[in-house]
């Protein structure tokens, strides 16, 4: 075992030794290094976050055809430290007739939740928190606790809009939350593992040519989940209500924040292990765990700025088109694809890694097409329901 083989596990043994002699007993040492261990991933991902705010503004602002922030600090990296100061010295605020304990927990809970999933993500073979044998369910489990957060801050902040925020987002957590986990099946089908480090060993190839369409249902969905645009009800700049965090001021509505930012990067994250071979890349992850982590936060941060693309570029959907997309559309294909899926892995199981990996994309492609001849009938009939409607008004006048 050395630094540069297992460099976490290293470190462990080093602490322990150190605590023994001092005279901590075993029990009391695990306790410790494993606080400390949380303690140091947790550090990361704010540092993480903090890194987000000004990538965030840097790339809108290319979008936007804008400088983006440039003034403090070189090509505005201090921007942010000055966001934080700025919302640590804003006055705490809550509303009267809140319920105190509930209101702030919420963004307490908000952020809390994202850092949960960090517990099961695999930076490399060596490097990760559990290797927990039902990850892709805990992804879920995990995330409902956002879920939970959304509606505290809404119910707690005793206000009308706050609360009908809260329930109209909630709505479109739960709906969208149907089709990801059926995508999140599909992998876990073709590893044949829950486990996120055993779906990333299993990819070979990348499951995003074994089954694309999955991947792009389960990128949809969780744009969806993390409230960004076109699903950004939770808050819509064009309206006077922010959402259910309107009550919100100072830090808290920080929190709120960074972890709106830091669920975007996580799913990027996700995205990447389920579908892009996690921390594998053309064999570079044997040079090391450290080589290994790079890949994957890179490959995280391909995903986050994907998100941030899409984010800048589509308009707000209608919620009532937003749920019936999801329920009448997303759900019924992921479930359809998964089904599919399922049918030929069982058929190919003994075949070639070749011939299995050509069946699913073909079967991929096949719903793909199928899918596209359906919305074009539908497409054909609104329209001509639509031109008979306009023949027909004019003779009514």
């Amino acid at each position: 075992m050395t630094l540069w083989s297992d460099p976490i596990n290293l470190a462990a043994q080093w602490l322990k030794g150190v605590l023994g002699a001092w005279g901590a007993p075993d029990w009391l040492a695990a306790i410790v290094i494993q606080f400390l261990g949380v303690l140091l991933l947790i550090t990361i991902m704010m540092v993480i976050d903090i890194l987000l705010v000004w990538v965030e503004r840097k790339v809108v602002a290319r979008f936007q055809d804008r400088l983006g922030p440039n003034r403090l600090g070189p090509f505005g990296l201090i921007q942010p430290f000055a966001d934080i100061i700025k919302l640590l010295i804003k006055e705490d605020i809550t509303p009267v007739g809140a319920d105190r304990v509930v209101y702030n927990l919420a963004p307490i809970l908000s952020l809390m939740s994202v850092l949960l999933l960090w517990a099961i993500v695999p930076l490399a073979p060596v490097i990760l928190g559990v290797d927990l044998n039902v990850g892709a369910l805990y992804i879920i489990a995990a995330g409902a606790i956002g879920t939970l957060a959304i509606i505290m801050a809404g119910w707690a902040s005793n206000n009308k809009y706050a609360l009908i925020g809260a329930f109209r987002q909630v709505a479109v957590l739960i709906s969208f939350e149907v089709p990801m986990l059926a995508t999140l099946l599909i992998p876990t089908i073709l590893s044949g593992s829950m486990g996120m480090n055993a779906i990333i060993q299993a990819q070979n190839p990348w499951y995003v040519v074994q089954a694309p369409l999955a991947a792009i249902i389960f990128l949809v969905a969780a744009i969806a989940e993390l409230g960004r645009s076109p699903f950004d009800l939770n808050e819509a700049e064009s309206e006077i209500v922010a959402g259910f965090h309107i009550e919100y001021t100072g830090m808290k509505f920080g929190l709120f924040y960074a972890g709106e930012l830091l669920h975007a990067f996580t799913f990027g994250g996700f995205w990447a292990i389920l579908f892009f071979g996690g921390y594998r890349l053309f064999g570079l992850e044997e040079l090391g765990p450290l080589v290994a982590a790079f890949i994957l936060m890179g490959k995280a941060l391909l995903g986050y700025w994907v998100i941030m693309w899409i984010r800048y570029t589509m308009m707000r959907i209608r919620i009532d088109h937003m749920l019936a997309f999801s329920w009448a559309f997303l759900t019924p294909l992921a479930f359809g694809l998964l089904l599919a899926t399922a049918l030929i892995h069982a058929l190919l199981r003994d075949s070639t890694v070749a011939v299995r990996g050509g069946g699913l994309l073909l079967i991929n492609l096949a719903v793909a097409a199928l899918v596209a001849e359906i919305l074009r009938r539908k497409g054909n009939r609104e329209k001509a329901r639509l031109d008979a409607i306009s023949g027909v008004a004019p003779a009514r006048q």
